[in-house]
């Protein structure tokens, strides 16, 4: 991150956020949306315009008034901001989500994709979050563990091209 809170976005993630923007076409800015999260929560979580009205309709979904419906709403609509990407590929981080963050200039921030979105970590944050749970989750594991085993098996076969 540089000295006015500025920070690049890697461009395989520029590219899912330009097509998860129904409104972004060529020489527009693409938007998307920034979610702080709960307060212990030291990273940002990143969706694109499409993700985020997925989730909103299941939010809709939920019961009104119950304490799981407002959690959602606290989490998603309150603790969230629309962000753009700038012609350089960079987003600008708002002051308030540089300090949760703990993020300061010429710090490096981590991105982490995450299937439906991604996330942006303070480096150091990162590397100490998943270096102590990568640990425990290879605890017994040889070094020639796949954790590709964990994953469910397909339906079919997948296709092999000769």
């Amino acid at each position: 991150m540089d000295g006015k809170g500025r920070v690049s976005v890697p461009a395989s993630f520029r590219r899912v956020i330009e097509q998860g923007d129904p409104d972004w076409k060529e020489g527009l800015r693409p938007n998307f949306i920034i979610v702080a999260g709960l307060e212990y929560q030291k990273r940002l979580d990143c969706f694109t315009i499409t993700a985020m009205e997925e989730i909103e309709d299941r939010i809709d979904m939920m019961q009104p008034g119950s304490s799981e419906r407002s959690l959602m709403e606290l989490t998603y609509h309150a603790n969230s901001i629309e962000a753009q990407i700038d012609e350089d590929g960079r987003i600008i981080l708002p002051n308030y989500l540089r300090e949760k963050l703990e993020l300061d200039a010429d710090e490096k921030a981590r991105f982490m994709g995450r299937n439906d979105h991604f996330q942006i970590w303070k480096e150091a944050t990162f590397e100490a979050t998943y270096s102590s749970q990568t640990e425990n989750l290879m605890m017994g594991k040889g070094p020639d563990y796949d954790p590709r085993v964990l994953l469910p098996n397909p339906s079919r076969s997948p296709r092999l091209d000769p």
